[in-house]
């Protein structure tokens, strides 16, 4: 018999990651295309020493390659915004604008790589370099995905910590509120429905030390993998889907998980 689903529930959430690493930037409202991340996600990454990736013949890489929050928690203490009409990123830092360039100029990548390898010569590997290729996500995995995080899920994880846990640390693309604690991992293979916009879910979300990050304060101050490996047994929090049916999605919109049709 399959598992049951639960009811339906709210997006409470939108959000997108222009450049890995890199602040969360809400959404109110995206469009969806089938077989495709949200518009720019992981659009961008920073490479950290040379990784031989090749823009001409883009292949998917291990987040060890770039800056990333799993490492590199100090980048969650920047707040950075991408223009999607310019392809400009500006970077603050302590509240002033620290760099700012064109992503798709090398003069504009150069300006933030000069950022990056001046004020951070001591924390990277090797020359930092803005890699991009178009149509590519520099996503944690070799799919184009959406991730989605259940919020009941969130707050069963501050009881095993005990204290709050900013939802943000899991990085999610969208944020779902009225689903049980947990529930959401018996939504894989099933297929999600947001007004006419389908998700198929394909697999949990192992969660690495970037979550020990609060991406306020950029402190590694909790421990959330081993505290999940303790009280659970696995080191899971959150979906990823895949888009089959696409469509605008909105902060307020209703998703539910279609029912298994029994032949």
């Amino acid at each position: 018999m399959p598992e049951p689903i639960p009811a339906p529930a709210e997006i409470t959430g939108l959000y997108r990651y222009p450049v890995k690493g890199l602040t969360p930037e809400p959404l109110t409202s995206t469009v969806l295309k089938p077989g495709q991340t949200l518009l720019a996600d992981r659009r961008y990454a920073i490479e950290n020493g040379p990784s031989g990736f090749d823009p001409a013949a883009p292949a998917w890489l291990a987040k060890p390659h770039f800056l990333m929050l799993m490492r590199d928690e100090w980048l969650a203490g920047l707040r950075t915004h991408f223009d999607d009409a310019t392809n400009v990123l500006t970077i603050r830092q302590n509240g002033k604008v620290a760099a700012q360039g064109d992503l798709e100029t090398a003069q504009g990548r150069a300006a933030i790589e000069t950022f990056f390898a001046t004020a951070y010569a001591g924390e990277i590997k090797g020359p930092p370099k803005v890699l991009t290729s178009p149509g590519h996500s520099f996503s944690d995995v070799a799919r184009k995905v959406v991730s989605i995080i259940n919020l009941a899920s969130v707050r069963a994880i501050e009881n095993m910590v005990g204290g709050p846990v900013h939802p943000l640390r899991f990085r999610a693309n969208l944020y779902v509120e009225g689903w049980p604690a947990w529930s959401e991992f018996d939504l894989v293979d099933r297929t999600l429905a947001i007004g006419d916009v389908r998700l198929k879910v394909v697999k949990r979300i192992v969660r690495c030390a970037a979550v020990n990050v609060d991406p306020d304060t950029a402190e590694r101050d909790l421990a959330i993998p081993q505290a999940l490996q303790r009280r659970l047994g696995h080191g899971d929090c959150g979906i990823y889907a895949e888009v089959i049916a696409g469509g605008t999605i909105a902060v307020g919109d209703t998703i539910a998980a279609e029912q298994v049709e029994l032949l």
